[in-house]
């Protein structure tokens, strides 16, 4: 009979419910559910539509049990940093407030004249950015302070999804590590850190690790579903945590791409790396399963080429895919056009063309020719940085990089693999696609007592799952 596996995944984009079967040497997923995850603005506010994504899992949930699943194990992953906030009592009284809000703009400088970066970052080894968990919870302070110092804990999305299914609150630790306020030695919220911002420590509660059962579906659940038998499974709950747990390496010291709506790049490593090198090239220490660390910097991924498309098809009428922004920027005359990715104007602009076309006019480089010459400029300056960045991490760790792993949804952009295997001059091996989604699932395997540990796993993926190589 085979294992079944519930693997709950959530984007910033979208969100989607694959089933995972093992027979004891591979794995088959099935995509069960797929659906939008769009934000929504009340007043000046922009929101997480979170009650949509509970009702979407549900449905989900509902076509697993359609398909005559009644034993199975369920993992929820999602995007870092965003959070509720709950009463003593379990109701959740401030909703999952959107990364890209500009809540946090006003509240960098004040935060940081109670405690440095630098300072900060000794602590939690976890790179500036200022969308992260602490300065959001810093605005909270000002925006919303009754809910906040009201509530009684706080749960990252992932673990608000795993306390609808069980109705127990954890704080997952890979999820947990995103918030700049986890001390990466000890894996606890850092109560010295905490108190100097006016952020209550009796918000966070009990750390999981991945790989943990948490508890059963509760009853509204079974009832709700028509799943009457499942185990919910502390995964590595950061989606990018899952992600790098499907990495199938062939090589200890490859370096990872993990790409989509942001590209993450970094390698696994048994321990932190926090100095004053790392801490000035703003590499991250975020926690990754079975103790390791994933030792990375946050890119501005492939989000820029999203809302270009986006707009440039609201601009014009038009329904262009991906495949014709390739096409274009495959065939651009001006290859010399480039963007700094990283500049802010690019995090939530109206407008994402005329904000490329402003950035390269101010640096001057001129106007770009239409969508191609637009698009490449974001790839250029996309490549840019992960050739960059894998020199640093090359330099920070001491470890010669000769591959590099591209994973997630965007290895289906074949220009963007081949691209990055001409700039760093390394061989890219991409795949799987479905990286998260593994990564999510053997962690439940390994809880259910299928499988051993995760490089058992890794060579489950690796003998299901075909890779391509680049620059070979």
């Amino acid at each position: 009979m085979p294992v079944y596996s519930i693997a709950v995944d959530l984007g910033a984009s979208g969100g989607r419910l694959m089933l995972g079967e093992f027979d004891g040497g591979r794995i088959k997923l099935s995509e069960i559910h797929r659906f939008n995850n769009e934000p929504v603005r009340m007043g000046n506010v922009l929101y997480w539509d979170t009650f949509r994504l509970l009702f979407e899992i549900k449905e989900g949930l509902k076509k697993v049990a359609a398909l005559g699943v009644r034993r199975a194990t369920v993992g929820v992953d999602t995007w870092g940093v965003d959070y509720c906030l709950c009463d003593r009592k379990g109701n959740v009284t401030g909703m999952p407030v959107h990364y890209r809000d500009t809540r946090t703009d006003a509240a960098v400088n004040p935060a940081l004249e109670k405690i440095s970066l630098r300072e900060i970052y000794e602590i939690t080894g976890i790179q500036y950015m200022k969308i992260n968990t602490v300065f959001q919870l810093f605005a909270d302070t000002v925006m919303r302070p009754e809910v906040l110092y009201n509530a009684d804990s706080l749960l990252m999305v992932p673990d608000l999804v795993n306390y609808l299914f069980c109705g127990e609150k954890y704080n997952e630790y890979t999820i947990l590590s995103t918030t700049q306020l986890m001390d990466v030695r000890t894996k606890k919220a850092d109560a010295g850190l905490l108190a100097k911002l006016g952020i209550p420590e009796k918000i966070f509660g009990d750390v999981i690790m991945p790989g943990a059962r948490m508890g059963a579906f509760t009853a509204e659940m079974r009832e709700d579903t028509g799943l009457t038998d499942i185990d919910v499974i502390a995964v590595g709950c950061h989606d990018t945590a899952s992600a790098v747990a499907g990495t199938p390496f062939s090589d200890r010291d490859a370096a990872f791409i993990s790409c989509g709506t942001w590209s993450l790049l970094g390698m696994e490593l048994p321990g932190p790396i926090v100095t004053k090198e790392s801490f000035d090239c703003n590499f991250t220490n975020e926690g990754g399963v079975e103790g390791t660390i994933r030792f990375l910097k946050n890119i501005n991924g492939l989000w820029i080429i999203q809302q270009l498309l986006k707009h440039y098809n609201e601009k014009n009428n038009l329904s262009l895919g991906f495949g014709d922004v390739v096409e274009a920027a495959r065939n651009a005359r001006n290859k010399e056009l480039c963007i700094d990715t990283a500049d802010d104007v690019f995090t939530a602009p109206a407008d994402m063309q005329k904000a490329i076309a402003e950035h390269l006019a101010n640096s001057g480089q001129g106007a770009p020719d239409g969508l191609g010459e637009t698009a490449y400029a974001v790839y250029n300056g996309l490549t840019n940085e992960y050739k960059n960045h894998v020199e640093n991490l090359q330099n920070l760790t001491g470890k010669k990089i000769k591959t590099v792993n591209m994973i997630g949804g965007g290895i289906k952009d074949t220009y963007l693999c081949e691209q990055s295997a001409l700039k760093t001059g390394r061989v890219i091996e991409a795949g799987p696609v479905e990286a998260s989604i593994l990564g999510n699932i053997v962690m439940q395997l390994k809880a259910s007592g299928e499988i051993n540990n995760l490089e058992q796993g890794r060579e489950i993926i690796k003998n299901s799952f075909p890779r391509k190589i680049y620059g070979a």
